[in-house]
């Protein structure tokens, strides 16, 4: 069969987004889930592969800006809604829209591509690595109790219209971005994200829930939530589960988090995508009892080395040459000389020796500071050339807090 690979056409969204569907299970999406994802659809940047009328292969881009250490948001393509028909596997279709989808962001001046993976196996090959994780837990809150900061009382708690509070808590959500690498600037029409609450996904809990922290009239703070009503023998057990929570300062968020652990006919808190040194596990008198839990979470590829490691600082001065070797986007093999501090960098090719061998996956890995150089080094997936460069730039490479996505795409 040939096959024939073009631009998406907005008459086409439906067949289109239907064959991804089909791929990932073939559960039809609630009516306002869909809606939403067509209103987001960039179709500029969407792909599909074509044989005769029917859709066999997807693939999408958001035109993202993504914060990484130093503070700076830098333009990044969100790769999103990669798809192949299951009667159409292992005849190119993936790598063939890998390859155009990558060349159009480097023809688009984008010096990262990031995304989110059904499968972590599958985006290694093109250049992907895991870049930041996500941390899951069970909060058991007969057993478990909070300390919470000093402050905290002078915070209050008011429950809020989900919808009506959108834009307050947008603006909470906006002054955090800068401050921890991997959270997404968010362009218009993005809040609606974490507001999408269809009934089909609630799995028995509430409709989701919001409240708002706030100290002289002003909301340094929010969680949105929903609670499931669980009940035995013994009485209530009911379920917090936690969507989102961002806080401007430590009282406020330890606000939110007592509210959360206390409320009433409930005895666990559970999480869902929190970061991996995210306060709540300070303020628990036992985190044994949470059951935390880490799971991947934003695969990121270098799309331009050089610009991308401009794009960033380092929190130690560094001079290291990289042999960098990248098979998929070969504009990227060769020998960069990185230097660099917290006020800036710059990133030039070079024919002097090199001092650290990686492929571009590796620098995907540890380019927002959720993996050091130094443990890929210990899996054998970075070679140190000059002795002393892998700690100098192990040290450089890191960030003060982890980088976390804060929802998917």
């Amino acid at each position: 069969m040939t096959t024939e690979l073009r631009v998406l056409e907005s008459a086409e969204w439906d067949e289109w987004y239907g064959m991804l569907e089909l791929a990932f299970g073939g559960v039809p999406e609630a009516p306002e889930e869909r809606a939403l994802w067509q209103e987001l659809t960039e179709y500029d940047r969407s792909i599909g592969v074509w044989d005769g009328e029917r859709c066999v292969g997807s693939a999408g881009a958001f035109s993202f800006r993504l914060s990484v250490p130093g503070g700076a948001v830098v333009p990044a393509a969100g790769v999103t809604m990669v798809g192949v028909a299951a009667t159409h596997r292992r005849r190119g279709i993936l790598t063939s829209m890998m390859r155009r989808q990558l060349d159009d962001v480097r023809a688009g001046g984008e010096p990262l591509a990031v995304l989110t993976a059904s499968e972590p196996a599958i985006y290694g090959r093109f250049g992907y690595g895991v870049a930041t994780y996500t941390a899951r837990a069970t909060i058991d809150t007969n057993r478990v109790r909070l300390t919470v900061p000093d402050g905290t009382d002078g915070v209050t708690l008011r429950q809020a219209d989900l919808t009506k509070s959108a834009a307050a808590c947008e603006a909470v959500y906006a002054r955090r971005v800068a401050g921890r690498p991997g959270m997404l600037a968010r362009r218009p029409g993005w809040e609606k994200v974490p507001l999408l609450d269809p009934e089909s996904q609630r799995g028995g809990a509430s409709p989701r829930l919001c409240v708002l922290a706030e100290r002289d009239g002003e909301v340094v703070g929010y969680a949105r939530y929903a609670i499931k009503s669980e009940w035995s023998h013994a009485g209530a057990e009911g379920v917090v589960l936690v969507k989102d929570l961002e806080a401007l300062d430590p009282a406020a968020e330890g606000a939110l988090w007592r509210f959360l652990c206390s409320i009433d006919l409930t005895s666990t808190v559970r999480i869902h995508s929190r970061p991996v040194d995210d306060a709540w596990q300070h303020l628990v008198s036992d985190v044994r009892r949470c059951e935390p839990t880490l799971r991947d979470a934003l695969h990121l590829r270098l799309v331009e080395v050089g610009a991308a490691l401009e794009a960033r600082t380092y929190q130690a001065p560094v001079d290291v040459v990289l042999e960098v070797s990248d098979a998929f986007c070969p504009w990227n093999e060769g020998r960069w000389r990185l230097t660099g501090d917290a006020k800036g960098a710059i990133c030039t090719r070079t024919d002097e020796a090199a001092d650290l061998s990686l492929s571009v996956r590796e620098l995907g890995a540890a380019y927002l500071g959720g993996n050091s150089l130094v443990s890929l080094a210990a899996a054998g997936r970075v070679r140190e050339l000059r002795g002393g460069a892998l700690v100098e730039a192990s040290v450089a490479f890191g960030s003060p807090v982890a980088p976390w996505l804060p929802h998917g795409f």
